[in-house]
């Protein structure tokens, strides 16, 4: 995908989400999201830092002692202790600009946007589409890295292939998806594993839950 339209979808999935987070009721804002430990709150308060600049990144890693995934964790809660209203309004002032955070490519809050809107409206019961191509993209680059989601790893042995797009990935049984669910899937999002199909999908499904 080129660049211009990775950041069309950016810009589409960023806006999308900030109208929905206008319409979330104070209970919706305290539910429990698919990320596992973070409330709707949580989710969409780290969502309002993808433009995280340099030092604010460094100070960010030292204080959670280098690891990723505490300074990940501890910045998006020290954020949700601003008021939700204003998180729509920080996520539209993002549109039309290209920034990124520190040492991630465009594809990184192309993925944010994409698995977190989901980690929001799936634990509330509400919809949200994500384009096949989109989630094609990301899904490949998820794929491809180690680091944070370890997916090669996680489900070898196995094929990926979406029954709505041409993406596939792995070697191995094959397990069977729209794009919008392996992406999710590769992500760690166990939610899905009930919708999986295939000749590899149950025992998918038994090794995810012994592991």
């Amino acid at each position: 995908m080129e660049a211009d339209e990775v950041w069309r979808h950016i810009d589409e999935q960023r806006a999308a989400l900030a109208d929905l987070m206008e319409t979330l009721t104070p209970e919706e804002w305290q539910t429990p999201s698919l990320c596992e430990g973070w409330r709707v709150r949580d989710v969409a308060a780290h969502l309002t830092q993808a433009q995280l600049g340099v030092v604010p990144a460094v100070v960010a890693i030292v204080r959670a002692r280098g690891s990723f995934n505490r300074m990940i964790h501890d910045t998006a809660v020290r954020q949700a202790r601003l008021p939700v209203e204003e998180y729509p309004g920080r996520i539209r002032a993002m549109l039309g600009s290209r920034r990124t955070a520190p040492g991630v490519s465009m594809i990184e809050p192309l993925t944010d946007a994409l698995v977190h809107g989901q980690d929001i409206v799936r634990a509330l019961g509400r919809e949200h589409s994500m384009p096949a191509e989109a989630a094609a993209t990301s899904a490949q680059r998820v794929w491809s890295m180690s680091f944070p989601f370890h997916a090669r790893k996680r489900l070898a042995g196995f094929e990926l292939v979406a029954t709505d797009h041409s993406w596939r990935a792995g070697q191995g049984l094959a397990v069977e998806a729209p794009v919008a669910d392996l992406l999710l899937l590769v992500t760690g999002r166990d939610v899905v594993l009930p919708q999986l199909d295939g000749p590899g999908a149950e025992k998918l499904r038994q090794q995810l839950a012994v592991g």
